[in-house]
């Protein structure tokens, strides 16, 4: 039997990357996806490569009001949910002396903001043993430096993770994150670096990996899986690394 047979799973920032690796394995376990992101055009190209039982809506992280329809939507098609997966996210880099509140605005927006008041929307219709997930970042333990702003958000829905897993536990809602370290997504094109910079970046971090390499977003997916399913049904409020060893060694 599918492990995630008949689940309602909302995945954000599911049009590339981790997001999407994780929908699609949700699919390949019978779950009833519902797919977000801010393009449309990247959501209408997933028509033809996606397989299952799965909507998408066009949905901005950050918008509360999006978040609302967002939640609408998904009942009116599925009935319910049983799965929230907060993976949209940003990645800026500003070093101390060059932080702008544009910059602190527009990462907490999408990144503490948005999950946060989506959950908050969502919790009348999330299923008694249902579960939430957050995906976090090796940078909320980790003190890397010009990353002060991103890192701390992550650090954000670290706590917001235990908060809830001890608010929600009376209604058998399980509430976990994944902790990627450094993998391999197309958010490295959409930072405010210079090819020459993320290549810089990327060859520091890689040093600072044990197992010497980038992660790859199936990886993140199967982690994923394992906490959205009964096969961690004694799991709550816990943070599982996907970063190669970064955090642990």
């Amino acid at each position: 039997m599918s492990k995630l047979s008949g689940k309602v799973i909302i995945v954000t920032g599911a049009t590339s990357g981790m997001g999407l690796d994780s929908a699609r394995l949700f699919l390949k376990e019978g779950a009833k996806v519902v797919l977000t992101g801010r393009s449309q055009e990247k959501l209408d190209s997933l028509k033809d490569e996606l397989h299952g039982d799965y909507i998408l809506i066009k949905a901005d992280a950050s918008s509360t009001e999006d978040s609302r329809r967002l939640i609408d939507e998904t009942v009116a098609a599925f009935g319910k949910i049983d799965v929230l997966f907060f993976n949209a996210g940003v990645f800026v880099a500003q070093p101390l002396g060059t932080i702008t509140e544009e910059t602190f605005d527009y990462i907490y927006d999408i990144n503490v903001k948005g999950p946060l008041f989506t959950a908050n929307l969502a919790l009348p219709h999330l299923q008694e043993g249902g579960n939430i997930l957050f995906n976090t970042s090796v940078s909320n333990v980790k003190g890397m430096p010009g990353v002060s702003v991103y890192g701390s958000s992550k650090a954000a829905l670290r706590s917001i993770v235990r908060t809830l897993a001890a608010e929600l536990a009376p209604r058998n809602i399980r509430v976990n994150a994944v902790s990627p370290g450094p993998i391999e997504t197309p958010i490295w094109g959409k930072t405010n670096l210079t090819e020459q910079e993320i290549e810089g970046f990327a060859a520091g971090v890689s040093q600072q990996v044990p197992l010497g390499r980038f992660g790859s977003g199936d990886e993140v997916a199967r982690t994923a899986l394992f906490l959205v399913s009964d096969d961690s049904s004694y799991i709550t409020g816990a943070e599982i690394p996907v970063d190669g060893g970064m955090a642990q060694i």
